[in-house]
């Protein structure tokens, strides 16, 4: 090296003493680096965060990133390390992991998620284990886990699902239905009512007479 001495010519084949590094050993990159208007050379074993090596014939050099949003990468196009706050899946950084795939919060990597097949049809409207003898009751729908996830700490969507629904046959086949308790209630009081009514009705008719 032209200034071995300087500690800014460590590695070099060749150096300036204003531009540092021209010419790298062999196993070493090179990497361009800038400081405001002043840029140097120098020659390391393995380049800083946001670049990576690239071996070429002539010299290997420091080459920068380009996947968006990485921290550091193994080659042109795949990057080994995101930025903070994105997943990093297939070489390529996200805010959020691709459809099934899911996120895996202490790598801050998208692995293969939970796969569930498509909605059955609805089930028949049942109450009690019974299709009868009730206004309302529920039905309900399944699916099928596919593809178990790649690890077992990553949930599955649910897989089973209910609603209300009104059946088809009120009545029990040989059977009396009941009315729910809310509905006897209600036709008794209005029962009641009628019978005071009707009560004070006589009441007052017997009263009339007896002033005539």
């Amino acid at each position: 090296a032209s200034y071995g001495p300087n500690p800014i010519c460590k590695g070099c084949l060749s150096c300036s003493k204003d531009n540092g590094c021209i010419r790298c050993q062999h196993k070493l990159f090179f990497f361009l680096r800038r400081e405001g208007m002043r840029q140097y050379g120098e020659c390391l074993h393995s380049c800083p965060s946001g670049y990576y090596g690239l071996r070429t014939p002539d010299m290997n050099r420091c080459s920068r990133c380009r996947i968006e949003n990485c921290d550091s990468c193994f080659s042109r196009d795949f990057c080994t390390k995101c930025k903070t706050g994105f997943y990093s899946h297939r070489g390529r950084c996200f805010r959020g992991c691709p459809p099934g795939f899911a996120a895996l919060e202490e790598l801050m990597e998208c692995v293969e998620g939970c796969e569930v097949g498509q909605w059955s049809e609805w089930g028949t409207c049942s109450r009690n284990n019974k299709t009868c003898g009730f206004k309302w009751g529920l039905e309900t729908r399944t699916r099928q886990i596919v593809k178990k996830p790649a690890k077992d700490t990553i949930p599955c969507p649910t897989i089973a699902e209910s609603r209300r629904c009104k059946m088809a046959v009120r009545h029990c086949p040989g059977g009396k239905w009941r009315r729910p308790a809310k509905t006897k209630d209600k036709k008794k009081k209005k029962k009641n009512l009628m019978e005071r009514a009707q009560k004070q009705h006589s009441i007052f008719l017997a009263t009339d007479k007896t002033s005539q």
